[in-house]
């Protein structure tokens, strides 16, 4: 192991904090490894989500998904932080001269610090409870939306009532001839002005009703049948496309076997992003602790938050936090990168 392996900080994951966490990582002046699972940067957001409109994100109205990822990689441009794409982290060591081993189904990496950003870790979609012909998913039965224009002029019935269903449907409502949305109960998880305007818009609303059955040929779905719940009503739906939305199943086992302390799947942290074992750290959607929202505007706050933390366990004479005058940690490189 020579000294180049070594790097200050390797951040496991990334999605949209993980990328951030690597900005200001730049910013700071810190060699800098992301390991990504997945064979492209931008998590659940691209991979997933990449036409969804996000709300939360500071200044922006909204802004799309792919739209959103495309920016925090050219933020990250001047820094050139290494990139390691389809390659999973399966053990986590430390040698004798107290460098973090990472071994990854690719090789061993070598670092002293890590911040973990693996959102909520591997995901699958909820599905439908009820038998249906597999085929269906290959055509007219969708648990991810991946180009809005694949819905434009045609009914649509959408079924969930997190936010996820409800931003769908009010972003196809103006694409889509129709669009349904349907709900097991009458109230709504999904945020409260984003339940008005749903209500106040041409979506129609079918609560408290669930999917119990598609109906068609072997190839499409040409109706949804609902049942209204604990009742014997029912309603034969015909639809060009039915979207499901009933979240997502992580799983974030690994944490466990990294010797992390968990609770309900994330990684438990204090308010440095320090998590039980001195030199790793986390932000983002993997994290809990008290008065925790899970949203892409807080991860954006708690990966400096890491990062100034791991600062002071390399350095424990360094500023934890960067003074305003910010050119003596990457501004000058941020600038000229832009100015050219």
């Amino acid at each position: 192991m020579l000294e180049r392996d070594i790097f200050d900080v390797t951040i496991i994951g990334g999605g949209p904090i993980g990328l951030f966490s690597a900005f200001y990582a730049g910013m700071r002046e810190l060699k800098t490894k992301i390991i990504e699972t997945l064979p492209v940067l931008g998590g659940q957001v691209e991979v997933i989500y990449p036409e969804k409109n996000i709300f939360d994100i500071g200044a922006f109205p909204y802004i799309k998904g792919s739209d959103l990822i495309d920016q925090l990689e050219k933020q990250l441009e001047p820094f050139d932080p290494t990139i390691c794409l389809e390659e999973s982290v399966l053990e986590i060591s430390k040698n004798k001269d107290e460098i973090f081993e990472l071994t990854t189904n690719e090789g061993v990496h070598y670092t002293r610090t890590i911040l973990i950003a693996t959102g909520q870790g591997s995901f699958e979609p909820r599905k439908l409870t009820f038998d249906y012909p597999i085929q269906y998913e290959e055509e007219n039965l969708h648990y991810y939306v991946k180009e809005l224009e694949t819905y434009r002029d045609k009914v649509v019935a959408i079924a969930g009532g997190g936010d996820s269903a409800v931003d769908w449907a009010l972003t196809l409502e103006p694409i889509a001839k129709k669009v349904h949305i349907v709900h097991r109960r009458d109230k709504f998880r999904a945020h409260e002005a984003s339940v008005s305007y749903l209500k106040n818009s041409s979506v129609d609303i079918k609560t408290p009703y669930v999917p119990i059955e598609l109906l068609g040929n072997q190839q499409i779905i040409e109706t949804l049948r609902l049942q209204k719940r604990r009742k014997d009503e029912y309603i034969d739906l015909p639809v060009d496309y039915f979207i499901v939305n009933f979240g997502f199943i992580s799983e974030n086992k690994q944490l466990v076997k990294w010797g992390l302390d968990t609770l309900h799947n994330s990684i438990v942290v204090n308010q440095k992003m320090e998590t039980n074992i001195p030199g790793i750290y986390a932000a983002g959607d993997v994290t809990t602790f008290e008065g925790k929202v899970k949203l892409i505007a807080t991860g954006f706050e708690e990966a400096p938050t890491a990062i100034n933390s791991l600062i002071q366990y390399l350095n424990p004479d360094k500023l934890i936090q960067a003074p305003t005058q910010s050119a003596e940690y990457g501004m000058d490189k941020f600038k000229q990168h832009f100015d050219e």
